[in-house]
């Protein structure tokens, strides 16, 4: 039996045809409300993604090391204690319980914000401890954590194992060692695939976090480092910009001139490329850009990056400005009004924020009316374009070619 399944039983009962049949609609629209509304999707690529409620616990930077130069705790994890008491855990996971309005596939305990595997075992038996009981009782399904991929080893993952921790996420950043050495990781390339191969033997659910923009990368190292997870095939993948905050080595080096922020534009378009390659390797990414705090948003926080709160929206309406101006470049027409048909649930990425997009494609193609329609059976990521009488169709994964995206095989034809 898989973990999480004991508290889900099954009661099989005796109806009439007509009874049977107003049940298989009633689970059908249930099933159907979930995947629309469901929290927190784990994007799987080619199947139902599973919805998930994940509760953050964070530990603030316990056991690690050493202070990475982008590092500032206070602000990304939020307004949590030095030390977790049982009374803070309690307190946090019931808010998220108790606020929960919609039935998840899968509920997570997470503790975020350190090198989990790095603290005092003392420490790490005690939290683990604080989510048993919520295992126990069938409030949730298995815990995740955040480590450093040097703190992996055997007598580490026993433990993990013994208190149910299901996901174990790797802070890798990158896989250019020139450029861990700059952001002062502390470990090697050569740690994170070791790493990721252990938790893959050992079966637990792997997750990979990459940042881009780090000091010394580029796109070309970049490309490198994505390569290389492609090749390791972690469960999910996570990526943001970096982000320069106020009292970090980084910020001191950024006063000085010394390092160079990535612009908007190309912390878009470097994981426009990422999120390209990952969904077409069948990895999911869970998110892109960090998760706001209150911290974050106090005056002078933020020193300077490309940081919005909507980033991944930022980078999924980059792509669709991308298909949408490729495949009017094919069609080559004077006509100056067209029609594009998508998924419900695209709707939002293809409009841009404030209907940038739809602005953008106005002046870029000298068109006067832009009509949006959509459809329930279209592929998620797709789009079709028609105009004087032939239609014109494009996905997502359709390539990428050098640095930028670019749409390729596109397909006219008569309607």
């Amino acid at each position: 039996m898989r973990r999480g399944d004991s508290n889900r039983q099954y009661l099989e009962v005796k109806t009439s045809p007509t009874l049977n049949f107003i049940e298989k609609l009633r689970n059908d629209f249930s099933s159907w409300l979930t995947r629309i509304f469901s929290l927190r999707p784990l994007r799987l690529c080619g199947e139902r993604a599973m919805s998930q409620l994940i509760i953050p616990v964070f530990i603030s930077n316990r056991g690690c090391p050493n202070r990475c130069v982008f590092c500032n705790e206070k602000k990304t994890a939020g307004d949590f204690p030095d030390r977790i008491t049982e009374s803070t855990f309690r307190g946090t996971a019931l808010k998220y319980l108790n606020n929960k309005r919609r039935k998840v596939d899968r509920i997570q305990i997470a503790f975020y914000g350190g090198n989990f595997t790095g603290i005092d075992k003392s420490y790490q038996t005690k939290l683990l401890g604080f989510a048993k009981p919520f295992i126990e009782e069938g409030l949730i399904d298995s815990i995740r954590i955040s480590t450093r991929p040097d703190y992996i080893d055997s007598e580490r993952l026993d433990l993990l194992e013994k208190f149910h921790v299901g996901t174990v996420e790797i802070g890798a950043q990158s896989m250019v060692d020139e450029v861990l050495n700059l952001a002062g990781r502390g470990h090697s390339s050569s740690d994170v695939r070791n790493a990721v191969q252990i938790l893959k033997d050992r079966g637990f659910e792997t997750g990979v976090h990459l940042m881009v923009g780090l000091p010394g990368d580029s796109m070309e190292k970049f490309e490198y480092t994505v390569d290389e997870i492609i090749a390791l095939h972690p469960d999910t993948v996570r990526i943001h910009p970096t982000i320069v905050f106020k009292d970090t080595a980084l910020a001191e080096s950024y006063r000085h001139s010394g390092y160079i922020p990535m612009t908007m534009a190309d912390a878009i378009d470097y994981c426009k490329y990422a999120l390209i390659r990952f969904e077409e390797a069948g990895i999911p990414v869970i998110r892109l850009g960090l998760q706001t705090t209150r911290e974050m948003e106090e005056e002078g926080s933020i020193v300077a990056g490309p940081f919005h709160p909507a980033f991944r929206s930022l980078v999924e309406g980059s792509i669709f400005l991308d298909m949408a101006s490729s495949l009017m470049e094919l069609a080559k027409t004077k006509s100056r009004e067209v029609t594009f048909t998508l998924s419900p649930k695209d709707v939002s990425n293809f409009r841009g924020l404030k209907n940038q997009n739809i602005s953008m494609l106005k002046g870029l193609f000298n068109l006067a009316e832009i009509s949006v329609k959509t459809d329930i059976l279209q592929k998620r990521r797709s789009l079709v374009m028609a105009v004087c009488g032939k239609t014109y169709r494009t996905d997502k994964r359709s390539g990428v070619q050098g640095s930028r995206f670019k749409v390729q095989g596109l397909e006219n034809s008569q309607p």
